[in-house]
């Protein structure tokens, strides 16, 4: 099958189970398919899918994802701050590493908002509806939200790094406080600490709760790196912590405090 008849199958199928979007047309472009897969699997609840719909999107993000370009973590120059602490500007979903950090929302569930620019958006995205399906069943046996500071593991199915650490960051609503500080480093710890319970090497950390939770970046950078590198000097077992930013002023705060 042909990446534009994977992409009309995905297309139909994701039309067949939510027929509320049955008005919508398979493009001839292929960025434009794209974009209507992304946007069908972002509004899908997490419901069972067959294994023919899995198959064929597997092979579609595996092509995907090759085509975006994979760039392998071991290739990076370590920071003057610490040899295992390092400094990288770009997209996570082309990391390759044993795992990425999600700034999820307490339902874990995904961006439910088609093609938002949001970091838990793209990584599902990328994922496959697969991501949603597991973060479903981990939060139907934890009955409850998922709580800030508190870290959870999935594959990553299609993405280049082998799992997924989802991490809920504080939500700033006013003036910053000692408690928003302390959940913030808590989601670094607790990634952490997945991390050497799983046996995982190679982890990186995106901007937790700088976006739409409104962290200052300054602060929670202070506190990322800070958090970090306590705990890599008790630990050993984690060999390398990649930060990951995505904005010109975030790379500027994080050289500033590993590279100075």
């Amino acid at each position: 099958m042909i990446k534009k008849e994977q992409a009309y199958f995905l297309i139909q199928s994701l039309i067949n189970d939510m027929p509320e979007y049955g008005s919508i047309k398979v493009p001839d472009n292929e960025k434009e398919q794209w974009t209507v897969i992304r946007s069908l699997m972002n509004v899908r609840p997490p419901r069972p899918v067959s294994q023919s719909f899995l198959e064929v999107q597997n092979e579609y993000l595996s092509e995907l994802v090759r085509q975006r370009g994979v760039i392998d973590c071991c290739s990076f120059e370590p920071s003057h701050l610490n040899k295992r602490i390092f400094l990288w500007q770009g997209d996570i979903t082309r990391l390759k590493a044993d795992a990425i950090v999600n700034a999820a929302n307490s339902s874990l569930l995904g961006c439910f908002q088609p093609c938002h620019s949001c970091i838990d958006n793209m990584i599902h995205s990328l994922s496959g509806v697969q991501l949603r399906l597991k973060c479903n069943e981990i939060m139907q046996q934890q009955g409850k939200e998922e709580p800030s500071g508190a870290a959870k593991i999935t594959p990553g199915y299609n993405l280049p790094s082998r799992y997924v650490l989802h991490t809920v960051g504080p939500i700033i609503t006013g003036p910053l406080q000692k408690r928003d500080c302390d959940l913030l480093a808590g989601c670094y710890r607790s990634c952490l600490e997945l991390s050497v319970e799983n046996h995982l090497e190679t982890i990186v950390f995106c901007c937790i709760s700088t976006g739409v939770f409104q962290f200052p970046q300054e602060r929670a950078a202070e506190i990322a790196v800070k958090t970090v590198t306590s705990f890599l000097e008790r630990n050993s077992s984690v060999r390398r912590v990649i930060f990951n930013v995505f904005t010109d002023k975030d790379n500027k705060i994080y050289q500033k405090l590993l590279n100075n």
